[in-house]
């Protein structure tokens, strides 16, 4: 049976992709502020990722050859119609966004004159099989739709509820520093059909004010959900004792509110947390936390609903030592 099966895949093209655990990484040297305080010789705030490639035939055979890592096909990471070097620049809007929101969410938290301002929805990943295709592209602002402002995620959905599968909406929208219009057929929503979509990802496009700028230095590590790591580290180098003398592991998506949204790949997240033998891995409550809890081998997985519950959740914990 072993011998049909591997005929049967050498004659398949592999759709297949392995999600990998990634060793949690220390931030202390990745974010960067003015007049920092130095890094404590104990403890830390570390961020998770995961990698993602293409299963090999054995690892296709065998998924459960490399600890914590999960078989999925191709569409489950990168939607219909959609290149790769698509979803990885949208995942690079995602990073930036997270990277500014967590700026602003620490900062407020330690009393600093923040600013967010919300400017409208930005496309972040436009899906090849929908209309929207060939009249909206990654990095455009959208402003109005259906006659309506649109000044956040929130307002284009109220005004997408009021609309059906096939409607026409006009959309105006910045583009390279230019104001510009047109109409979408909206097309079906994949998970409900009867839910009318553009047919893009949407991000919050937000302009930011701080009173000083903070360097991220990740390299090509995409998505939001550093988000909470990011914050705590800022807290961390302004001379907050966020970590109280432990190695603590986040992850979680930041919002301008402080809330903490849940994240992909938790199961490979949580193995990551363990391979940097942290002490704690706080992580957003609901699903994130039950999937995270069946993978903690012992790890104290702390689950968190925002940016305030997390610090409380540290400032409790009993001293180090």
């Amino acid at each position: 049976m072993l011998v049909i099966a591997v005929v049967v895949l050498l004659t398949q093209t592999s759709n297949e992709y392995l999600l990998v655990p990634d060793r949690a990484h220390p931030l202390a040297e990745l974010v960067k502020l003015p007049s920092a305080k130095p890094a404590s010789p104990s403890g830390g705030i570390y961020y998770v990722d995961v990698l993602e490639r293409k299963a090999s035939l054995l690892e296709r055979l065998f998924p459960g050859l490399r600890n914590g890592a999960s078989l999925v096909q191709h569409d489950a990471i990168t939607p219909p119609g959609v290149t790769d070097r698509q979803r990885l620049q949208a995942d690079r809007f995602d990073m930036q966004l997270s990277q500014q929101v967590a700026s602003a969410v620490a900062l407020r938290a330690l009393g600093d004159d923040v600013r967010i301002e919300s400017r409208g929805v930005r496309v972040a990943l436009v899906y090849g099989e929908t209309h929207a295709a060939g009249k909206l592209v990654a990095g455009d602002v959208i402003v109005g739709a259906g006659g309506k402002p649109v000044r956040s995620t929130f307002d284009l959905h109220e005004i997408l509820a009021r609309h059906k599968v096939g409607d026409i909406v006009p959309l105006t929208f910045w583009r390279a520093g230019k104001l510009h219009r047109t109409r979408v057929e909206t097309s079906a929503d994949p998970f409900d059909s009867t839910r009318a979509i553009i047919g893009f990802q949407p991000q919050p496009a937000l302009r930011l004010r701080t009173p000083f700028r903070i360097k991220f230095d990740l390299g090509d590590v995409g998505g939001p959900s550093a988000g909470l790591a990011f914050a705590l580290q800022i807290l961390e180098e302004r001379g907050r004792d966020v970590d109280h003398g432990y190695k603590v592991a986040a992850t979680g998506v930041i919002n301008p509110d402080g809330s903490v949204g849940e994240i992909g790949g938790v199961k490979q997240k949580t193995y990551g947390a363990r391979r940097a033998h942290v002490d704690v891995f706080l992580v957003p409550a609901g699903d994130n936390y039950r999937e995270s809890s069946k993978y903690a081998d012992g790890l104290r997985i702390i689950p968190v609903k925002s940016f305030q519950q997390a610090l409380r959740a540290l400032a409790t914990l009993p001293a180090e030592g």
